[in-house]
């Protein structure tokens, strides 16, 4: 076992610590720090639908020492200790090694930070003011700049989400291989691309904890967004037509979409996983 954590004079982990070049910002509307965060299309969907509260990312460990382990520790909180900036840590799990000392803190976010959703996506615009954009459900939309008389900028650029959009008939001036030719189609974009302007999901962090990736209870499984397949007595971490992701019982379902997402066989390596808790918010 690990000896007693003295939380109130441990230094904080300096994975809790935003380092340069990570992409973390302000929020526009205050100082509360956000960062970008991946999600497939299944889970968009289940973010948008409101059954997805929590996600799990998986622990990279930076060796496996035999003489001793890995195991999960309580820090932060009032009397745990200061961030770089004199920040009081928000209450959280991390992992520490019993030989080496060493203490891994969530490298994606705190609690009380915000996460962006990147997904994949397709930019339209238009060079005519007279034309309306093609979504009117609220989406981010960004219009010329007023001061732009000369109309270097495009009137209106706006994004579909391949994860409920319908593909859009669009034009580009040259082909994908760079050819003369236009392009009619669409070309969608890979999530790690999406600029902060287009993300429509913002998330607020409220926990994190670490625990085995087996581990997950039932309440978990739905609050990763596994809902009840209607009609029948299954499960599903997607949608009617995804029966590779139905199941007898939630923990099934979600591991199968594990498997999908990260490679046959992740389920059965149990690897330690982060246990991201939010809610999603107004952008």
């Amino acid at each position: 076992m690990m000896p007693p954590l003295e939380i109130s004079t441990t230094p904080c982990p300096t994975h809790l610590v935003p380092r340069i070049g990570d992409e973390v910002q302000p929020s526009p509307k205050s100082d509360v720090r956000e960062r970008p965060i991946l999600f497939s299309a299944p889970m968009v969907r289940a973010l948008l639908a409101g059954t997805k509260t929590q996600t799990r990312r998986v622990v990279k460990l930076p060796h496996q020492n035999r003489l001793g382990q890995w195991e999960v520790l309580p820090w932060g909180g009032p009397n745990g200790g200061r961030t770089r900036g004199g920040e009081t840590v928000p209450f959280q799990n991390v992992i520490g090694h019993s030989r080496t000392g060493e203490i891994l803190g969530c490298p994606y976010c705190q609690p009380g930070d915000r996460l962006w959703v990147r997904e994949t996506f397709a930019l339209e615009q238009s060079v005519e003011c007279d034309q309306e954009p093609p979504h009117q459900d609220g989406r981010p939309l960004r219009r010329r700049p007023l001061d732009d008389f000369e109309c270097v900028h495009p009137a209106w650029v706006q994004a579909h989400y391949r994860a409920t959009d319908p593909a859009p008939d669009l034009c580009y001036e040259q082909g994908p291989a760079g050819g003369s030719e236009d392009d009619f189609g669409v070309r969608w974009r890979p999530s790690i691309h999406m600029p902060r302007w287009a993300s429509r999901i913002l998330l607020e962090v409220t926990g994190v904890r670490v625990e085995r990736l087996q581990d997950i209870s039932e309440a978990d499984a739905l609050a990763e967004g596994v809902t009840p397949l209607p009609g029948a007595d299954m499960w599903t971490a997607g949608g009617a037509s995804d029966g590779p992701l139905h199941a007898a019982r939630p923990q099934w379902a979600y591991r199968r979409l594990w498997d999908q997402i990260n490679g046959a066989g992740s389920w059965a390596a149990n690897p330690w996983v982060w246990v991201v808790e939010f809610r999603r918010i107004a952008p």
